[in-house]
């Protein structure tokens, strides 16, 4: 809950204190996890909201075109697109939405649990082909689960 809720907030302190120390987090825009998503130390996570850089944060479905934003940019768009503190469907390490794209999560981050916040979908007239999910992955250091992920989902082509 402390997590979600930082991230309603944009509390990139707050969030930075539940990053795994030796891991990072990784931001991945879709469930499909690649070695190249960016990560970010807890340190680094707390100055991203001021952090002027424009980083590739992988590829837009569909078009492959790849996905230069800021953290900013990125967070509007691919961590909190919507107000995933109020889900439809919470799935405590289970996954709920699912499309056509890989989930490679539990193979990416072997021993972990991921908790996640699904919206079934916005518009009748798409027929749920609009739900949303956003994805915290955790995994245990030193006694306590810490976030190593933070995997947005939707509908993909």
């Amino acid at each position: 809950v402390q997590i979600i809720m930082a991230l309603k907030s944009q509390d990139m302190t707050a969030l930075s204190n539940w990053v795994h120390p030796d891991r990072g987090v990784r931001f991945s825009p879709y469930t499909f996890l690649r070695a190249e998503d960016q990560v970010f130390s807890p340190s680094a996570v707390a100055n991203l909201p001021s952090d002027p850089t424009i980083y590739l944060w992988g590829a837009f479905d569909g078009s492959g075109e790849p996905i230069q934003y800021t953290f900013v940019q990125y967070y509007q768009r691919f961590v909190y697109d919507v107000d995933f503190a109020q889900p439809d469907v919470l799935g405590l390490d289970r996954f709920v939405g699912s499309g056509n794209t890989i989930n490679n999560i539990p193979g990416f981050h072997p021993g972990s649990v991921t908790v996640e916040y699904h919206f079934e979908g916005f518009d009748p007239l798409y027929g749920g082909m609009d739900w949303r999910s956003l994805r915290l992955v955790l995994q245990q250091h030193a006694g306590e689960w810490l976030l190593v992920g933070i995997v947005h989902d939707e509908w993909t082509i």
